[in-house]
């Protein structure tokens, strides 16, 4: 899809609170439909009041949720991101909470998504890394993020339990100065 094409189809802009109405719903069906993606669970999510979802929509430039909107307004899909706090992590920051609806799949959102985050990241003082865990059974994730330029850096295993069954998580880091050693 073309620049304009996607321009005309989405609008990437952070989450506000006062839209936890139209983030929660989708973040529950994340959690539903994928629960070996998420740390956080369909169970504990789904019992949380409005108040306490809005308070966790931050939008700051360090801390915030990421959208993608419809013409309509409607979210289509979403890519949480957050810098660590401590002076000695400060440097690093994670992606979490990525999700398209399926009715939004393979139009290059999540790419597009993507691309924001990092691009916003450039612009943070003293940001030099972004970091993210990715299930290893979700192939096309792992590769978008390696497109972009992510490399895995360790496997977690049973990093997740669903249902009785452990899942392995990819941890994935994406440097901002190439001239890192990787022999370090």
């Amino acid at each position: 899809m073309s620049s304009d094409a996607f321009k005309e189809r989405y609008m990437l802009r952070n989450i506000q609170r006062d839209e936890s109405d139209l983030y929660w719903p989708l973040r529950l069906e994340a959690l539903r439909t994928h629960p070996e993606a998420f740390g956080a669970s369909y169970e504990v999510s789904s019992q949380l009041s409005i108040s306490e979802v809005k308070e966790r929509i931050h939008n700051e430039p360090d801390d915030y949720i990421l959208g993608a909107f419809t013409p309509d307004g409607m979210l289509a899909g979403m890519m949480g991101f957050k810098r660590e706090y401590g002076l000695k992590l400060r440097h690093k920051g994670f992606i979490w909470g990525v999700y398209v609806s399926p009715a939004h799949r393979g139009n290059g959102l999540a790419s597009q998504l993507l691309s924001e985050v990092l691009e916003r990241g450039k612009h943070l003082e003293t940001m030099k890394q972004i970091n993210l865990s990715v299930v290893t059974t979700n192939s096309s994730a792992k590769r978008l993020y390696e497109r972009h330029g992510f490399e895995t850096y360790g496997i977690e295993r049973n990093a997740l339990e669903v249902g009785g069954q452990g899942y392995d998580e990819a941890h994935m880091t994406y440097f901002y100065n190439r001239s890192v050693d990787k022999n370090i």
